[in-house]
């Protein structure tokens, strides 16, 4: 199993909006029959990969699959038919889909045809895996992860906003490799006007760009922007402007109009379930203060990978979160360690809300 996880980590940037599935074939004596992974959307997955290069000798073998084989019509076959077709003998998966469509009758077709299934190896390695496609199965929308970076006093930029570079280039590149996995790479039109990012993946190979979105309530993203740049862009506001948005959508972009919030921005929980709706399972948000602020007020923010620079930079410096001061000690949020990572001089921090299982 821990092989077949293993394989579904080579699908990390391309399998979108589908899960991360590896699945490894072996003999009753323990010979390696067949494996394989999915790669895309639209592809075999990784059971049928597994069950071709298998061929003959599948039948009575053990399947190991990553995430419970599908029993509908897609763009592909049920690969709970195809395994029942060739005749294996047992099939163990790490996790069950909550996929409304799936959601067990992959598991009860298998033992309704004769077949043994046991589930539950590795479980929690194949969730940690699929975080995003989970959440948005059971919840409605994407993994939201938060992206910052900061001196060792907590400080983003100097006062006048100039923060290139306060991290060095290994972390730098590291946060290449988590838009890299990213169905999305959201930002602010604050910080489009403050920086004209990319977001773009550049630093690591990618075989799928990740989608870029800015949030601009009252659509003032300038038409020269870098970011408008390339592939086409996803801008939510909560204005119309006739003549600006068919301007950018005659560039290729595309103008999301949402509710506002009691401020006059874009409602975050309406755009999360927007983009649930539309199979965004993970989203890297880059983004400043404010708006980090506003996605950890509104509950939105699942995990947080926050780069420590050794350097200071004081009082005047701009912060993290646009947030006022807790009351007490016992109401500021917490988050759990769950990985630290040295990245040249500088410090990785992934954490996730303590309040959370």
């Amino acid at each position: 199993m821990r092989r077949a996880l293993r394989l579904a980590r080579k699908g990390l940037e391309t399998t979108t909006p589908n899960p991360r599935v590896g699945c490894v074939i072996v003999s009753p004596d323990g010979r390696l029959l067949g494996e394989g992974w999915h790669e895309r959307a639209g592809e075999p997955h990784a059971e049928i990969h597994a069950l071709r290069q298998a061929g003959a000798a599948a039948r009575g073998a053990t399947c190991y699959v990553t995430l419970e084989p599908c029993s509908h019509h897609g763009r592909t076959p049920p690969c709970a038919d195809a395994l029942i077709a060739a005749g294996v003998g047992r099939v163990v998966i790490a996790l069950q889909d909550p996929n409304p469509r799936v959601a067990g009758k992959g598991i009860e077709r298998l033992r309704e045809a004769g077949i043994p299934v046991d589930v539950g190896l590795c479980a929690a390695e194949s969730a940690e895996l699929n975080r995003g496609f989970l959440t948005r199965m059971t919840q409605g929308r994407p993994w939201f992860r938060l992206k910052t970076a900061a001196t060792l006093d907590g400080r983003t930029a100097l006062a006048d906003g100039r923060s290139r570079w306060i991290t060095g280039e290994a972390a730098r590149r590291d946060v290449h490799r988590w838009r890299a996995r990213s169905c999305l790479v959201l930002t602010t039109i604050a910080t489009v006007l403050a920086d004209d990012p990319e977001l773009t993946v550049r630093h690591v190979p990618c075989r799928r760009a990740p989608r870029r979105a800015v949030l601009d309530s009252r659509l003032r993203l300038p038409e020269s922007a870098r970011l408008l740049q390339g592939e086409p862009v996803w801008i939510f506001t909560v204005r119309e402007d006739v003549e600006k948005r068919a301007r950018l959508e005659a560039l290729g972009h595309r103008i999301i109009r949402l509710p506002a919030d009691a401020d006059g921005r874009v409602a975050l929980e309406a755009l999360a379930q927007w983009l649930g709706a539309h199979d965004i399972n993970e989203v890297l948000i880059e983004a400043g203060a404010t708006a980090n602020a506003a996605f950890l007020a509104t509950g939105l923010v699942d995990e947080w990978l926050h780069y420590a620079a050794p350097c200071v930079l004081g009082n005047g410096a701009r912060g993290l979160f646009a947030l006022p001061e807790p009351a007490t000690l016992a109401l500021a949020p917490r988050f759990r360690l769950q990985e630290t990572k040295r990245l040249g001089e500088d410090l990785r921090l992934r954490l996730r809300p303590a309040d959370r299982t």
